[in-house]
């Protein structure tokens, strides 16, 4: 597949907390499942946490409150 450094499209929605958007972005973007496109985000999210981390609408803890996989 790929890994978080190599995929932008769904940066805007990483950072916005729009997790469901993001990984159907992904998804389309890659032709990919489900599972393969929220393991492409999480590696992205991680990727822009440590570089944009003043871009996040939330803190870390907040972010994933309340999703489920």
């Amino acid at each position: 597949m790929t890994d978080g450094a190599a995929v932008d499209v769904a940066d805007e929605q990483i950072v916005s907390n729009q997790i469901i958007r993001g990984i159907k972005t992904l998804r389309d973007h890659l032709d990919c499942s489900v599972h393969e496109a929220l393991d492409v985000f999480v590696a992205r999210y991680e990727v822009l946490r440590a570089e944009r981390p003043g871009d996040f609408v939330c803190g870390r803890d907040e972010y994933w409150a309340g999703f489920y996989s």
